[in-house]
């Protein structure tokens, strides 16, 4: 039974679209009461689709989106109005700070944290645009709590962090109702930007898993905007991913972006793998940057850990009050022999505040000497989502405490200072310039700027040496303990780092940190310093929109479509040169000229890739023997596979020219012989290649080899697609090492590695067939090469530059066409196979009346 259709719940209701254009002064509310919004389903062809001379590569501004503004809101004292502030502690004000360029106009789009009755949401939206460049995105209490505690907290979050619901006690199951609620969130965020947006000039800056499908509405709108996506939190294995029902659908609302984002290589790695399971995409990397090829668009991913804001850290530890709190701290811990261990998580199930707390108790165990000397300060900010497994996690790391102090406390000694009240920052930073070593032990997570913070906060200044009682020219010190699983674990090299679920090795590395020898602990806290005070915030941001507007260069000269309905939509970008095969055109070219040479490829052109049985149909023979009937017409089939597969495939086609094994064997219509196009040589090379390619079959499940006459495929089609291409990529270096005296050629398609004589390509076929016409004084008027895969731009390019040549008429129409391949040597394209099939029913006039409407495309990937 098939699922039904996602496109359902984006046309659950309507209502006027918001004029487009520049930011203008007053922003009209979008919504005040509950419900699902999408207009999403309109007609493709209602996309903007503007022209490419009108686009602008001016960067005028900056729109960053984000689920929170950062904004602090707090109600009047007379409860008439409200105050509003900057938020020093958010990272998309941090981020704004950080690029220090006064050209660049940063707008914010998100929620205000306090509920704004609708009477004076238009008074506070004119307040916010006009002070702090804000458009606040107001969202109904039942409506916000669906999305973000329902569906992003319960159900994304968990996921993210590696966590099933594989019970329902453990909540987080899939609930259509919270999906619809994020879905329309999401639609009125790009409702609120595209009040502010003027498309040809303004980059887009999305931020976390909040908006994943804001991307599918502004790409919907404007085919050309210039989007970014960041994620924060960690993007889980695809075995994970793939348990989200609407898996495809976030997949390519990410895929409209230009530009995505991760903290790590592993992140990136596990949504390149996504792409690759779910949706069929290849990525590849050029010049340092990887890159996907989606329907023409070449979607650009960013590897980059967020930074701290070091200007703010700084002017934070050069406060009076930070300068008292540590010196309180000292009379605390350092003056009554005690050494400060520290920990800062959220409290919540993903932090391993518990599993620390194990592991202090294990250094307590085994390092009696610990005792009355080593406290552990840990302090737990509130969680950001609320649920029983927050309560959890607070009674547990409460009776863990509680049990520890008791076993192991003495008189003014408390082994664990647990401190679950806010704290200010300079407070917390101040606890930061104490500490000896700062534990970081979550069991997953996405940046965690908490070890940052840390060793800036380790370097400190003069007047907080003079606290410290320490010599202003003698080297800074400081130690981490890390998790192995948390974002910026691969940037701090000198950390200890961990398994946190290990309670005994954590305990080891809290022992390692505390009796490291302190040349040692400088060291590692130089090189620590030198990476976190040159990759700050504003070195994060800059290199992010610098890739951004490198990915997004050459939109204003491509030419894009709007397709699919839905979450399903995006949008096909191609080069201004490159067009598809209009029927009208070559039906027309075909009547009007009377000496035809027509080229086919077969796997992936007259026969679908993924079918079982690759022997061509009855159809197909039928068509091809109609077109080779027609005397005005030469037609030849141009395939890798071998002269005997397609002799007893093509023996009905008596009149079809054969080109086999990519063209070492070529067969003239109505010739017995088969002849060569190239000199014989001889095949002593597979005894070499055949053990090689056996090997690597034996190690990948699912491939095979194809022994033919001239030339050994490894075919990995059945094979995993990750370990199947690295496979390929082993065993095409391994080939080209062990065959470099042999004279042959190892190349890589699609699925396979082959190794064929050298100089062996379609080209040849293309060169002898418009030869020999030329010598039977049938110089083509109409020439069609149609193909699917690399091979094929072989034939493509011979016959575009042999069309100012004798071997092809003065005013001959030539179409090299690929299926459903960008980009490629070919000018033309069609969709699928189907579609030429079509194409050859209306060449023999069996069917008139089909037409391709202009933005209607439905690419085969």
């Amino acid at each position: 039974m098939v699922s039904r259709s996602y496109s359902n719940l984006l046309e659950l209701a309507s209502g006027e679209s918001p004029s487009f254009g520049r930011m203008s002064r007053r922003i009209p509310r979008i919504m005040t009461v509950a419900g699902i919004i999408s207009d999403l389903d309109d007609d493709p062809s209602e996309s903007v689709c503007s022209d490419p001379s009108s686009s602008s590569v001016a960067r005028d501004r900056i729109i960053i989106v984000a689920n929170q503004l950062p904004i602090r809101v707090q109600k009047k004292q007379d409860s008439k109005g409200w105050n509003f502030s900057w938020d020093e502690n958010s990272l998309l004000l941090q981020l704004k700070d950080g690029l220090g360029d006064d050209e660049i106009d940063v707008i914010y789009v998100g929620c205000l944290k306090e509920e704004i009755h609708p009477n004076e949401q238009d008074e506070v939206s004119q307040i916010l645009l006009e002070t702090y460049k804000c458009v606040p995105t107001f969202l109904p209490p039942d409506l916000f709590t669906r999305y973000y505690h329902g569906f992003c907290k319960q159900q994304l979050w968990p996921l993210f962090h590696y966590m099933l619901p594989l019970s329902a006690a453990l909540g987080g199951r899939f609930n259509r109702s919270l999906w619809q609620a994020y879905v329309s969130v999401n639609k009125i965020f790009a409702d609120r930007i595209m009040e502010v947006i003027n498309p040809e000039d303004d980059f887009v800056w999305v931020h976390d898993y909040h908006l994943m499908v804001l991307p599918t509405f502004l790409r919907k709108r404007f085919n050309r905007v210039k989007l970014g996506f960041f994620l924060h939190s960690p993007f889980p294995s695809s075995e994970i991913y793939k348990t989200l029902p609407i898996r495809e659908e976030l997949l390519r609302a990410l895929l409209n972006s230009d530009l995505i984002g991760f903290h790590t290589f592993d992140y990136a790695r596990h949504f390149l793998s996504c792409c690759s399971r779910m949706l069929g995409l290849t990525y590849e990397s050029k010049r340092g940057y990887i890159g996907l090829e989606y329907y023409g668009r070449t979607v650009s991913i960013k590897i980059l850990p967020v930074g701290i804001h070091m200007g703010q850290l700084r002017s934070v530890l050069s406060l009076p009050e930070t300068e008292a709190k540590v010196a309180e701290l000292i009379k605390q811990f350092r003056d009554q022999g005690r050494v400060m261990l520290l920990g800062v998580d959220d409290m919540d199930i993903f932090k391993g505040i518990t599993l620390k707390l194990l592991a202090m108790e294990q250094l307590l165990i085994q390092h009696p000497e610990c005792q009355g000397k080593v406290v552990l300060v840990q302090i737990a900010n509130p969680a950001r989502g609320r649920g029983k497994d927050v309560k959890e996690v607070q009674a547990e790391t409460y009776s863990t405490v509680k049990r520890i102090n008791e076993a192991f406390g003495r008189p003014r000694y408390e082994p664990v200072v647990l401190i679950d009240e806010p704290l200010k920052f300079f407070e917390r930073v101040a606890y930061y310039v104490v500490a000896e070593c700062c534990l970081v032990t979550a069991v997953r997570d996405g940046m965690n700027l908490i070890p940052y913070e840390y060793i800036i906060s380790r370097q400190g200044n003069e007047r907080l040496d003079k606290v410290l009682g320490l010599e202003p020219s003698k080297p800074k010190k400081s130690m981490l303990v890390v998790s192995e699983f948390i974002g910026c674990s691969p940037s701090l090299s000198g950390a200890i780092r961990v398994n946190p679920w290990n309670i005994d090795a954590v305990a080891d590395a809290m022992e390692c940190a505390l009796d490291m020898d302190e040349s040692e602990k400088q060291l590692r806290h130089e090189k620590h310093y030198k990476y976190v005070s040159t990759h700050d915030v504003g070195y994060w941001a800059r290199s992010f929109l610098q890739d951004l507007e490198r990915t997004c260069k050459d939109h204003a000269r491509r030419r894009c479509w709007g397709i699919g309905f839905g979450l399903s939509f995006r949008v096909v970008a191609l080069d201004p040169n490159f067009r598809k095969l209009s029927m009208e055109h070559i039906v027309s070219a075909y009547k009007r000229n009377t000496t035809r040479a027509i080229l086919l490829d077969y796997d992936g052109t007259l026969m679908p890739q993924n079918s079982i049985d690759k022997s061509p149909s009855s159809k197909s023979i039928e068509i091809l023997n109609n077109l080779c009937r027609d005397s005005n017409n030469m037609v030849f089939i141009v395939s890798a596979r071998s002269r005997k597969t397609l002799t007893e495939w093509f023996a009905p086609c008596e009149k079809l020219g054969i080109a086999a094994e990519h063209g070492y064997f070529l067969r003239l219509p109505q010739d017995v012989e088969w002849e060569t196009c190239v000199p014989v040589s001889g095949c002593s090379w597979k005894q070499i290649a055949e053990p090689v390619m056996k090997l690597y079959t034996e190690t990948t499940d699912g491939s095979t080899i194809e022994d033919k006459e001239t030339a050994l495929v490894w075919c990995y089609e059945d094979a995993d697609p990750d370990f199947g291409s690295c496979q390929a990529k082993e065993l095409l270096d391994h080939l080209e090492s062990v065959l470099a005296n042999d004279p042959v050629t190892v190349k890589r398609g699609q699925n396979l590695v082959e190794v064929k004589p050298q100089g062996v390509s379609k080209g040849l076929v293309a060169k002898r067939l418009l030869a020999t016409m030329q010598e039977r004084a049938m110089v083509p008027d109409f020439v069609l090469c149609i193909g699917d895969d690399r091979s094929d731009e072989d034939m493509f390019e011979v016959i575009s530059s042999w069309v100012a040549g004798p071997s092809v008429a003065p005013r001959a129409e030539v179409f090299a066409c690929t299926v459903g391949k960008k980009p490629s040597k070919a000018k033309y394209y069609l969709d699928d196979t189907v579609e030429i099939v079509r194409a050859w029913l209306v060449f023999q006039n069996k069917q008139f009346s089909y037409r391709v409407p202009a933005c209607s495309i439905v690419l085969s990937l």
